[in-house]
């Protein structure tokens, strides 16, 4: 993937800002890294995990020179104890995040924040998995720990395409039972979707020990309603057009939409974790840096 690539999804100001502040976990996460790292748990064996490419800057005592001599290539053996914490970012790329009434979409705007938070997180030598779903996962890109993955994460961004429904519920449920350590858990959304199977999955998540953030992503147009007119608006995921006078159902409309995001965020605060409502008119650099801040005063470590 070129540097064009890269730049679109990876905004200097918002790297910068967010850098400075990090992304710490909130509590005792299964961490496993010697030193700045190191593990609040006692007891636990330092089991082989799987193999990585090695990338510059890494500690050379962990090559497996067993492995080089078969490939001529160099590879770092990965330990369960290596990383403080695993953050799996979950993007929905269902049809409804195509929406956008300016320059830029609800995807691409949750995928600026999925490539923001994985850059801060590998800078930082945590870990980060990445999914992309709508029914189901579409691809998924497993934990690393090295730097050199993100290029690898900003191609899958940048060339995922929606083309379905969502189902968000089922995806939590399926990563709360794959989830191997606990760790932390970022869904980027628009919640299109029955919000109480969704919190359901938000606390199996829960249950397992796994800090959960939510970014609920909406366009200002959603969150306004503006239209004047007789507007015919055109259906996302398999719902048919309907031709209206926004003037007559503005106030409905409002009124369910404030009643839809209290839900989501009432139910996400019932389960302890963060709820952002994020709307894609404002600069990602005060959203990120804003959350970031915010989390950095409530940390507790």
């Amino acid at each position: 993937m070129d540097k064009a690539h890269i730049d679109q999804l990876l905004d200097p100001q918002t790297i910068s800002n967010a850098e400075a502040l990090g992304m710490q976990a909130r509590s005792m996460v299964e961490g496993y890294m010697a030193g700045e790292h190191k593990s609040p748990y006692r007891g636990f064996a330092i089991e082989f995990a799987q193999h990585r490419e090695y990338s510059h800057g890494d500690d050379t005592r962990h090559l497996d020179w067993k492995v080089q001599a078969r490939t001529d290539r160099y590879f770092i053996k990965q330990y369960e104890q290596e990383t403080n914490y695993v953050a799996n970012i979950l993007l929905d790329g269902s049809e409804s995040m195509k929406y956008g009434s300016g320059a830029i979409t609800k995807l691409q705007y949750g995928k600026m924040i999925a490539a923001c938070l994985a850059y801060v997180i590998l800078h930082q030598r945590d870990a980060v998995a990445l999914g992309l779903f709508d029914t189901t996962m579409r691809d998924y890109s497993p934990r690393s720990d090295s730097k050199a993955t993100i290029h690898k994460l900003m191609a899958r961004l940048a060339a995922f395409e929606p083309t379905d429904q969502t189902n968000i519920a089922t995806v939590l449920h399926d990563m709360a039972m794959q989830i191997r350590r606990k760790g932390i858990v970022i869904v980027i959304s628009d919640f299109f979707d029955d919000e109480q199977k969704v919190l359901e999955g938000i606390q199996h998540l829960r249950f397992g020990g796994n800090e959960v953030i939510v970014f609920h992503i909406m366009d200002p147009y959603e969150l306004e309603f503006p239209f004047t007119g007789l507007v015919e608006f055109e259906g996302l995921e398999q719902i048919p057009k309907i031709l209206t006078r926004p003037a007559e159902v503005q106030k409905s409309y409002l009124r369910e939409v404030e009643a839809f995001r209290n839900r989501l965020r009432d139910g996400c605060e019932k389960n302890q974790c963060h709820y952002l409502l994020v709307n894609t008119a404002q600069p990602l650099h005060e959203v990120l840096a804003g959350y970031l801040g915010f989390r950095l005063r409530t940390t507790t470590r």
